[in-house]
């Protein structure tokens, strides 16, 4: 990884991931980054997808400022990797990656809303209360995270999987 090659992987997968969230972003919580790093977690390993992660956290920082959702950010990003990356030692085929996609994409919606009362609103006072409206108020945009998590998982992971496996074979194997 250490190869010019590995670098330019590392870099094409961090620009895809921040171009695809740029080009989705008129869609609310309709995102490619998961399954991207789904696959990259599946096709190329944890070594090329954690730095490409980072790269793509950092531009978001760079492109939309700080705030509450970079410290979700440094938490979700890297563990969608890892556990992609686990789960993907030995594929097992579409479902169970379907399946930790949406589980992943729940945990997102608790991660922020729990980083958000214990930052944004910098109060311990009624965490769980204000936590369970804050949970509440995101319901919309995280049932739309889930359902098109869930429908691109199961229509593009396969073909995509398989592209990418070329791909990897044609220019890095």
């Amino acid at each position: 990884m250490k190869t010019a090659k590995g670098i330019a992987t590392i870099a094409v997968m961090a620009a895809t991931l921040s171009g695809g969230k740029l080009a989705m972003s008129v869609l609310p919580n309709i995102e490619p980054v998961t399954i991207l790093i789904a696959l990259y977690a599946t096709v190329f390993g944890f070594a090329y997808v954690l730095p490409a992660t980072v790269v793509f956290i950092v531009l978001e920082v760079l492109i939309y400022g700080f705030n509450t959702w970079v410290v979700s950010y440094f938490i979700y990003w890297p563990l969608v990797a890892l556990t992609f990356a686990f789960v993907n030692k030995k594929p097992k085929g579409v479902w169970p990656n379907v399946t930790t996609a949406v589980l992943l994409t729940l945990f997102f919606g608790v991660l922020t809303s729990l980083v958000d009362v214990g930052l944004f609103m910098g109060a311990f006072d009624n965490f769980w209360q204000r936590f369970g409206v804050m949970y509440a108020r995101g319901i919309p945009f995280f049932a739309t995270h889930v359902v098109s998590n869930f429908a691109l998982f199961l229509l593009c992971y396969k073909p995509l999987c398989k592209a990418l496996t070329k791909t990897k074979k044609q220019f890095l194997d």
